[in-house]
């Protein structure tokens, strides 16, 4: 009895395992997307001092001031 419930739990941590590389590269696919989305605006285009300024202001304005704004 003792073996089965040692395969059990190291079969559940094989599949924690696994499900948490899955989840790795689903976020890792996010990113990648969400780069691509931000090169296509061409944001990348801007030199670093205003990006980095553009982006602070982002940060403390926060998303969803900074969509209210542009959206209005």
């Amino acid at each position: 009895m003792a073996k089965t419930l040692e395969q059990e739990r190291l079969a559940f941590e094989e599949d924690a395992r696994r499900l948490e590389e899955r989840r790795k590269r689903l976020e890792e696919k996010e990113r990648e997307q969400a780069i691509a989305t931000i090169e296509k605006s061409g944001l990348f285009k801007l030199e670093t001092r205003r990006l980095a300024a553009l982006t602070d202001r982002i940060k403390a304005l926060g998303i969803e001031a900074v969509e209210k704004r542009l959206a209005a």
